[in-house]
């Protein structure tokens, strides 16, 4: 996902938070879901198939397994239950020989990407300070 990709309104948004203080007070629920949801799309294969999903919208099985370098087929299974039970995408299932089985983002697996928006600028807007941090941090492990 580039940050081509995104519309000005979702990186205005996204700007718009990154610039605002935190709240003082945080509701342990949303804390524990954001724990939650964080925990679950960190991993890579939430966010790969997030992506081939938004790139490419509706995609079988087999064209996501392929779009996703690395990916078992039971990784990307688990990966995608896991993001049905969270309404991320959804699963048609056509009943026809050999099954044919489509996934799709939904509204809310839309709007996870689009949030993520705000992490493409952070990262740009930083991105010499982390170059400059590792090649620091490189030059004193070579020591």
């Amino acid at each position: 996902m580039a940050i081509t990709s995104f519309k000005v309104e979702d990186i205005s948004q996204a700007e718009d938070y990154l610039n605002r203080a935190p709240p003082e007070d945080t509701d342990p629920v949303i804390e524990a879901l954001v724990t939650e949801i964080i925990g679950r799309v960190a991993d890579k294969w939430t966010m790969l198939v997030l992506e081939a999903l938004h790139e490419h919208g509706v995609m079988r099985f087999s064209e996501i397994g392929r779009e996703i370098d690395g990916i078992s087929q039971k990784m990307l299974t688990q990966t995608l239950r896991f993001m049905e039970r969270d309404g991320l995408v959804t699963r048609t299932v056509y009943p026809v020989v050999p099954p044919k089985v489509e996934y799709a983002l939904t509204a809310l697996g839309e709007s996870l990407g689009r949030a993520f928006c705000g992490v493409w600028i952070w990262a740009e807007r930083h991105r010499d300070e982390i170059e400059a941090s590792r090649q620091a941090f490189d030059a004193r492990k070579a020591e």
